[in-house]
């Protein structure tokens, strides 16, 4: 329920962590979105709203834009090296049970030719889908996909994803009725992206079986 109250209302926390702590929230934010793209077992971390917020603090002179910019890039970019490292590491350890009842050498090989050839797409996507941005890198190492294609598409969908919704919320963050509806709008971050998904692996599913 702490999580939960932390993530509808991580304007209200973030004040008042700024208020008590001053620069140590920038240490703060760096971690929960590493932690939050990096370690495949913590999805359900505060992304997109959070940026959205940081944003709007920045907006009105609380946080310093191009530092918090910097350092949300680089836990971002950096999350999903340590995520893609973890799965690299541990994809040739599962894989290797070739025909086990869970994972098998055919498995791999479909998962490797759909990063090889949507990969760079997958990633970015995922960026802006909670949950799905945590485990595309795991499963892209797991893949085995190409390193140097991986690193632009992790840079290329961290730039997209930090500054494009920091960005948002420097400008948009503090009109009256965005402030009034920030728990209907964080709600809708969350939901709107996860439903996307949950429909589109849905008809995916109905297609195999068609």
């Amino acid at each position: 329920m702490q999580l939960l109250d932390f993530i509808l209302h991580v304007d209200k926390h973030l004040q008042a962590f700024v208020s008590n702590y001053g620069m140590w929230v920038y240490a703060l934010l760096f971690l929960i979105i590493f932690v939050e793209t990096g370690v495949v077992v913590m999805p359900f971390l505060p992304g997109d709203s959070l940026l959205f917020v940081v944003g709007a603090m920045c907006g009105v002179g609380l946080m310093s834009y191009p530092l918090s910019v910097g350092l949300l890039l680089a836990a971002a970019i950096l999350g999903n090296q340590s995520n893609y490292a973890i799965g690299r590491y541990l994809g040739p350890k599962v894989f290797q049970w070739e025909d086990s009842r869970f994972f098998n050498k055919k498995a791999f090989n479909q998962a490797h030719g759909f990063y090889e050839r949507y990969g760079g797409l997958t990633l970015v996507a995922a960026r802006f889908m909670p949950f799905l941005r945590t485990f595309a890198p795991f499963v892209a190492g797991v893949a085995v996909m190409n390193r140097a294609k991986f690193v632009f598409f992790d840079v290329l969908g961290g730039v997209l994803w930090v500054v494009g919704i920091v960005t948002i919320g420097y400008f948009f963050g503090n009109f009256p009725w965005v402030k009034q509806h920030l728990d209907k709008i964080i709600w809708a971050m969350i939901l709107v992206p996860t439903a996307i998904v949950a429909i589109g692996a849905l008809k995916g599913r109905m297609a195999a079986k068609a």
